[in-house]
């Protein structure tokens, strides 16, 4: 099978570009919506905001499910405060200082966008003392608006709110080595993976032996992504997320991941060999590893109450939920173990 990512990267870049902060993410939705469309597939809307589209296969009792989640990190108005700065509450889990320096968005309750960038109460060593030791914690962390204000007044006549969404510039670049750079891979790599298999499946006329539902959903972040929403018939569901890259584990940018264990416990057993025999047998580039800070849509469904059989796989992406990264060789092998799982029986 030769893969062309020209799709999944165009995609993909699309999707990064698309601001989806965890309770923010119609805008993205829409744009899947309408790569959905391009190829026919049908789709409905859940309530809570995801999407689920079912692709029709040879066997419809038994079905599969494919996750993938196009909500990210981001941060919310926590309060506005008397120099005209905002003070954030976080969306999902990161660490302050890598989102310092950090250029933002403010969206306001009327779909104004305002500029703005994070930084600590004490920015600059030429004024502050303590510019290099203050703590990197929310009560530290300010964004500075890139309007003329001088206290709240001036900050509400924009429109700025408490509550209001804030998303960070992605800052995407694509490398000559093959590297993808970018905020948010995590998961939106994964999505664009996603609509590139099914797109090829289209291409070719390729009939699948299960049903197959793409289950996008928007709240993964936050832990309960996949809580409601899994089609009633699936009887195995795969949540394609990023692969965890560093110390202690196998994994790297280049492979894809098949994950045995997370934070939420062993992934099904029978389920992993099958992918683990389906990467050997197709010279895919895999490794096996456990993430203790890491849940998945998956884990959520089976939390649920989903009666499903569970796995997880993903591009690893170094220094997740920070400076994130990939690589092409991780795209080109996350596809091929979704494509070749998708065919089998």
């Amino acid at each position: 099978m030769k893969i062309d990512l020209n799709y999944t990267l165009d995609v993909l870049e699309k999707l990064l570009n698309t601001p989806s902060p965890t309770g923010y993410t119609k805008k993205a939705i829409k744009l899947i919506m309408r790569e959905l469309d391009k190829m026919n597939i049908p789709y409905k809307l859940i309530n809570k905001g995801g999407l689920v589209a079912t692709f029709q296969g040879e066997n419809n009792e038994q079905q599969r499910t494919v996750s993938g989640h196009v909500d990210t990190l981001g941060a919310m108005v926590r309060e506005i405060k008397s120099n005209g700065t905002l003070r954030l509450t976080n969306l999902g889990g990161y660490m302050w200082n890598s989102v310092e320096g950090e250029y933002c968005t403010i969206i306001t309750d009327k779909e104004n966008e305002i500029t703005g960038t994070i930084m600590t109460s004490s920015p600059s060593t030429h004024v502050y003392e303590d510019a290099k030791t203050i703590g990197r914690e929310e009560k530290n962390m300010e964004v500075r608006i890139d309007a003329v204000v001088n206290n709240a007044d001036d900050v509400r006549a924009l429109g700025i709110e408490n509550g209001n969404f804030v998303y960070f510039d992605p800052r995407f670049s694509k490398t000559d080595h093959g590297f993808i750079k970018s905020r948010h891979l995590d998961d939106k790599a994964s999505v664009a993976v996603i609509l590139g298999v099914f797109k090829s499946f289209i291409d070719n006329n390729i009939k699948l032996p299960y049903t197959t539902n793409i289950f996008i959903t928007n709240y993964e972040e936050v832990g309960h992504g996949a809580s409601y929403g899994t089609p009633e018939k699936t009887v195995e569901f795969l949540a394609v997320d990023m692969g965890c890259v560093g110390g202690g584990l196998q994994g790297s940018e280049q492979k894809v991941s098949i994950a045995a264990k997370d934070s939420s416990g062993p992934y099904d057993y029978e389920l992993r060999l099958k992918l683990q025999e389906l990467a050997k047998e197709n010279d895919v580039d895999f490794c096996i590893d456990i993430f203790p800070f890491y849940g998945s849509d998956a884990s959520a469904a089976l939390r649920a109450g989903t009666n499903i059989k569970h796995a997880l796989i993903g591009p690893g992406v170094h220094a997740s939920h920070a400076w994130e990264r990939t690589h092409e060789d991780g795209l080109k092998n996350t596809y091929s173990l979704l494509y070749h799982y998708l065919l089998s029986k």
